[in-house]
């Protein structure tokens, strides 16, 4: 979502919100991956801070422009969003708001006109940033391009102080209204902290009451450079909420991603927010991600998988200005029911796109693969090499989606995705299997696929022959998996699995 804001400081800030309230539910994959994707998703400038949802059969898209223009992207494809043409859906005129438009966030609610996209955003004077407040519009009917008319601006905090990075959340049937500001109006300079808020809405553009706190920044990670907790966006499912936000000061290359559940029975007070411990997503300097944060989530088409939009950067010097691309990628579920947002890609990693794109048909389904003579055992990834091991933990090491072969994808051949590890595959590099990224070469994705046979040791199991090494199988030895020839009775037993329900 948005960058971290420095009050009344000179330096380019920017902005977190984010809109639509997400609803997850469990259930597996019905329909075979869309077109290829390669982040970023959209590239610079109007690209920081994005907001994406899945309506009506198209992706919608918008991002801080940091003037007084909002735009909107349309695509059938999320591939298809980097090439879209941006759409000026509005011009602010108001007093005090005609620059500065951060983090615009969408919500399709219903309100005293019916059902109505609304579209929040932070947006302030010329000289940036100590003006920010939220504004809200309402479409005129329920097509996300609009048009647009201005419902006004909300007062969330005493004498209508400083605010940013709104969006709406829905608990129990009740649209709330959660954002950032400072904890007693007090910025950075006089010892304050960037903090998390939440009102009730009367109507989608008018709050009940001025916001109050739910969370601080108190934690380690939640301080590099400035505390900011910022930019809340919801995530549900199971009946559970989470309520993630970005944390420490966007300037940073540890700008990330936190996670608070709603553990009580009323969003509005503080004791009913319990903070997870740990960061859900951050920095990962082996794949050239700095200060991934500021971000919304969204269904795939066919509704199966949930997936993160959010804003990078590609050098850890390059701060929160107009460097940031948006990028996306699948997340996942840990066995306890928490959100899994996995680790931030690489943009040379070729990511299969969302499930259901334009009408695929196929199935992608989540299974294990368990050894035939070690029946105790399933195959895994640990730092990146394929083994067995019994208890695998995380669970989630020994999750893999079953999809069609990279390399062919005809009946038969297959190719083993890392459930947490989005883009990721085994391929056997000599010989030995390793779970690597799709870097979208002839060689990765003959190396990735596999041709499902019956099990060498009993017809009733699984073999899996290599695709580009046709004399060879997937085996393990000493428990650690790679592809040889098999002539034995103690080899084809151990080049003998079972496809297993995670």
């Amino acid at each position: 979502m948005r960058a971290c804001a420095r009050l009344l400081a000179a330096a380019l800030m920017a902005a977190v919100a984010a809109g639509v309230t997400l609803v997850v539910t469990a259930a597996p994959g019905s329909a075979a991956p869309g077109a290829t994707v390669q982040n970023p998703i959209v590239g610079t400038p109007n690209s920081a801070d994005p907001w994406i949802g899945y309506y009506n059969g198209n992706y919608y898209y918008t991002a801080t422009t940091w003037t007084g223009n909002i735009y909107i992207r349309r695509a059938p494809t999320l591939a298809g969003l980097r090439t879209a043409a941006e759409t000026r859906v509005f011009t602010m005129s108001q007093p005090n708001a005609v620059s500065n438009m951060w983090a615009p966030s969408m919500h399709l609610l219903n309100g005293p006109n019916g059902q109505r996209w609304y579209l929040y955003y932070s947006a302030g004077p010329s000289a940036c940033c100590g003006g920010q407040r939220q504004h809200v519009l309402e479409s005129a009917g329920t097509d996300p391009m609009g048009p647009y008319t201005y419902k006004g601006a909300l007062v969330l905090m005493p004498n209508n102080g400083w605010s940013i990075d709104g969006s709406v959340m829905t608990v129990g049937g009740v649209n709330y209204f959660v954002f950032s500001a400072f904890n007693n109006n007090v910025g950075f300079e006089n010892g304050g902290l960037q903090s998390l808020f939440i009102t009730r809405l009367t109507n989608p553009w008018t709050p009940a009451a001025l916001g109050t706190i739910i969370s601080e920044p108190t934690l380690a990670w939640e301080r590099v450079g400035n505390p900011v907790n910022e930019g809340p966006y919801v995530l549900q499912r199971n009946g559970r909420t989470f309520l993630t936000y970005s944390a420490s000061y966007c300037g940073t290359p540890d700008y990330k991603i936190g996670s608070l559940e709603l553990t009580g029975s009323n969003p509005l007070t503080r004791s009913s927010w319990t903070k997870l411990a740990n960061p859900l997503f951050q920095r990962n300097d082996g794949n050239g991600v700095y200060g991934p944060a500021h971000h919304s989530f969204f269904k795939s088409p066919d509704g199966t998988e949930d997936w993160i939009v959010y804003h990078a950067n590609s050098a850890a010097s390059q701060g929160c200005g107009t460097t940031r691309t948006s990028r996306a990628q699948r997340i996942t579920w840990n066995p306890d029911g928490t959100p899994n947002l996995g680790v931030p890609v690489s943009t040379s990693t070729a990511l299969a796109g969302p499930s259901g794109e334009l009408g695929n048909p196929g199935a992608v389904t989540v299974q294990r693969l368990q050894s035939y003579n070690f029946q105790d055992r399933y195959v895994r990834h640990s730092n990146y090499a394929a083994r067995i091991d019994p208890n695998v933990s995380p669970a989630l090491d020994g999750q893999f989606r079953v999809v069609a072969g990279l390399a062919n994808s005809g009946a038969g051949y297959v190719s083993f995705e890392s459930e947490n590890f989005p883009g990721y595959y085994l391929r056997h590099n000599n010989y030995v299997l390793r779970l690597e990224p799709d870097n979208n070469t002839a060689t990765f994705r003959e190396d990735a696929t596999f041709r499902q046979v019956a099990g060498l040791a009993d017809t009733s199991w699984q073999s899996f022959q290599s695709y580009n090494f046709p004399d060879r199988y997937v085996r393990h030895s000493n428990y650690v998996l790679r592809i040889d020839p098999v002539s034995t009775d103690a080899a084809r037993a151990d080049a003998t699995f079972r496809l297993a329900p995670r």
